[in-house]
């Protein structure tokens, strides 16, 4: 089934509106930016100020939040060890280098978490055997299994630029053009 996808730029938010961020959101607003006036991060971080004056209301998860930590990390890993081996991650994380990255992703952390609600997955509730079914017949992302529910359960919006959600039957607010085609 396909998704209804909107393109984020002209959606007029409302303080009706219930959303999900996703991960890849929040990296290009807050994340590392190897192009930091990339038409994205422009997008998107307009998006974000026009959701706040809306004052709409913005959920996350912990799936969310572990994915923004977890790439984060990873990609200032690479901006600043170009040449180590992705095997070298973990020596790096625990490095004195690490240290102010560290405390900047806590600290975007913190400001995302200011700005959006928590909310469950609800895993205990869901059908685990669907999702595993879907992941061996289709190979769909579990994460994204995951966040589909969240929003079909609790008649949210999810904003993202994964192209993956494109098929999986909820509303979506992008700036990626595979999923407004």
């Amino acid at each position: 089934m396909n998704s209804k996808a909107f393109a984020i730029e002209k959606y007029a938010f409302s303080e009706n509106d219930t959303l999900l961020v996703d991960a890849n959101i929040w990296l290009s607003v807050y994340g590392p930016q190897a192009k930091p006036n990339a038409r994205k991060t422009r997008l998107y971080s307009n998006a974000l100020k026009r959701i706040l004056i809306a004052k709409s209301t913005m959920f996350v998860d912990v799936l969310i939040l572990s994915e923004f930590i977890n790439r984060y990390s990873r990609l200032e890993f690479k901006l600043k060890r170009p040449n180590a081996r992705s095997n070298e991650f973990k020596a790096f994380r625990k490095s004195a280098d690490f240290l102010p990255i560290g405390k900047a992703i806590a600290d975007d952390v913190r400001r995302i978490l200011k700005q959006s609600q928590r909310i469950g997955s609800g895993f205990e509730s869901v059908d685990i055997n669907a999702f595993l079914t879907a992941y061996e017949k289709e190979c769909p992302d579990f994460n994204d299994q995951v966040l589909t529910e969240i929003c079909r359960t609790n008649g949210l919006k999810l904003i993202t630029h994964d192209a993956d959600f494109k098929t999986c039957g909820i509303m979506v607010l992008t700036a990626n053009t595979n999923l407004l085609s």
